[in-house]
């Protein structure tokens, strides 16, 4: 690859003009001497050498997303609508900014820390991460960090946190819910840790505000895996003959659940209201439409870049704890009882 003093002794100038030209600083050079400079770059096809560029200014313009997948739920992660949106925010912030995205996705915490111990990045984004996830790979790296939906943070050194009111939004839904007549309402989630937990201390709180006790039987643990979703979703609908509505964690989710009802002749809103969370294009598109709780997934995501960010120039943010908000999309697939 030719080099800038290269160039600079074939067009018999300084090092510092054509330098200057390449990296557009270009104020105090003619128009002649930027066209006979761009002409000869064309002409050799010259890639500027990156790495160069970033040592010499100390950093690497890469910004990395680890995020950790549990094995027993997804077998290609970025098949999830919700995290599909959420890394097309991140990559297209990251871009606009003049930085490069590097990602890598593991459901095993410590093959993710031994990794990003070794990256040479200027950040780290962290989304996945449960009980001690957050603080161990914390420990391991010591650069600006962002977590996603996290809520194990206590501990974290030189982090934030990008949320959500998910609390707030489960309440909010359960609550109209209940207000359309429904008492008997169920919650179906995967587990109850994290954001999933989040979710349904909102139910939880609506419910209890009507004098309803929540009992163990009301959470309905869905099991995700290919081999056992299926089955899980027979048991499920039988057990949903005891409600008239159930609180869905995920829009995802709700759409499966609608359609294993559809298969066995249950219509919803008409047998069953149902309700899901994030709006995203799935509960969208199926029919009768969902209602759900709406969150700005981008968003989400330039959130959490802007702040890693601001965190490398070395600047202030106010506060460890960005929650976003939600709002209620009301659609077709919950019925008012008289």
């Amino acid at each position: 690859m030719i080099t800038i003093k290269e160039i600079a002794a074939k067009l018999n100038m300084s090092t510092t003009t054509v330098s200057n030209v390449i990296h557009g600083k270009t104020k105090e050079v003619s128009p002649q001497t930027i066209e006979r400079v761009e002409e000869f770059l064309k002409k050799v096809d010259y890639v500027p050498n990156m790495n160069a560029r970033n040592l010499a200014q100390n950093e690497s313009k890469v910004i990395a997303f680890a995020m950790k997948a549990r094995k027993d739920k997804y077998t290609n992660l970025l098949m999830d609508p919700f995290v599909s949106e959420l890394v097309g925010g991140i990559e297209e912030t990251v871009r606009n900014a003049g930085y490069y995205m590097m990602i890598y996705i593991s459901s095993d915490i410590t093959e993710i820390m031994r990794q990003v111990s070794t990256w040479n990045v200027d950040g780290l984004l962290l989304f996945g991460m449960l009980n001690d996830d957050g603080i161990r790979v914390s420990e391991r790296y010591h650069k600006p960090i962002v977590c996603l939906d996290t809520y194990s943070i206590e501990g974290l050194k030189h982090f934030t946190n990008v949320g959500l009111e998910d609390e707030k939004g489960m309440y909010d839904i359960t609550k109209y819910l209940i207000e359309c007549g429904h008492c008997k309402i169920a919650f179906l989630s995967d587990n109850q840790s994290g954001v999933d937990l989040a979710r349904y201390n909102g139910y939880c709180r609506a419910m209890q505000e009507i004098g309803v006790k929540v009992k163990p039987r009301d959470f309905l643990c869905i099991q995700p895996e290919a081999d056992k979703i299926n089955d899980s979703l027979a048991q499920i609908c039988d057990r949903l003959q005891e409600y008239t509505a159930v609180a869905c964690v995920s829009d995802l989710y709700a759409v499966q659940l609608m359609s294993a009802l559809h298969d066995r002749g249950l219509r919803v809103p008409e047998d069953l209201s149902v309700v899901g969370f994030d709006d995203n294009t799935l509960g969208q598109l199926y029919r009768p439409a969902l209602t759900t709780v709406h969150q700005d997934v981008k968003q989400k995501g330039v959130v959490a870049v802007e702040t890693l960010l601001k965190l490398i120039r070395g600047e202030q943010i106010p506060s460890n704890q960005i929650m976003l908000g939600t709002s209620l999309v009301i659609r077709d697939t919950v019925k008012t009882l008289s």
